[in-house]
């Protein structure tokens, strides 16, 4: 507490950088994930290509992608665009697999009626589909965000300010407050992540709790 006291500014700034930086490609990733794993869904010859590339591009290592990043879209290696972008890679490449077959197992028979119903392929996507596989998506969601969230601190090996600076910090005094204060925030970020997609997954899925009852 005394360490955090003497640099709380510092530390809050770094804390909201990281959940920024964690936040952010979430939403980016999912926006791209879903149309891709619906074309995966919708055509079945596209499903092989598109999940075994999102599973390529997911073992590239993180440190050697924002190093490279910077070259590839004229930014400065200092600019966390660069982490931003990396890391809507990595939400895309988990995500596709799982919006795909969250998609594929909503039952044929409620296809059936939402069809019988009027309801258009786009029309059935958004108030059919999407909503039944919202629990299955949310799950990956949850990976994707702790994945994020300890991904992110790479990025202090290259300067971005983040709770990683605890980590280096930590490491260059050899004093273990920082490095223990930086796991601490970083599990209660990766918490409050985990809880605010399992709000909107309930949010969104009012019907399960009617049927819990």
């Amino acid at each position: 507490m005394d360490y955090f006291r003497a640099n709380s500014d510092e530390i809050l700034n770094w804390l909201g950088w990281h959940a920024r930086l964690s936040a952010l490609p979430l939403v980016f990733g999912l926006l791209i994930a879903l149309p891709l794993g619906w074309l995966a869904r919708r055509y079945r010859w596209l499903y092989p290509p598109l999940v075994t590339t999102a599973g390529l591009l997911y073992t590239i290592p993180s440190l050697a992608l924002f190093i490279l990043l910077p070259g590839l879209l004229k930014t400065r290696i200092l600019d966390p665009t660069n982490v931003v972008v990396a890391l809507t890679i990595y939400t895309v490449a988990l995500l596709v697999r799982v919006v795909a077959d969250a998609l594929a197992a909503v039952p044929e028979e409620v296809l059936q009626a939402a069809t019988a119903m009027g309801y258009r392929r786009v029309g059935r996507l958004l108030r059919v589909e999407l909503p039944i596989a919202v629990p299955v998506i949310a799950a990956g969601l949850r990976v994707a965000a702790v994945s994020n969230v300890s991904l992110v601190s790479v990025a202090a090996l290259i300067g971005i300010p983040q709770l990683g600076q605890l980590f280096t910090n930590g490491f260059q005094l050899s004093y273990q407050t920082p490095i223990l204060l930086g796991i601490l925030l970083s599990v209660l970020l990766a918490l409050v992540f985990d809880s605010t997609i399992l709000l909107m997954a309930r949010l969104l899925t009012p019907w399960r709790r009617a049927v819990a009852r």
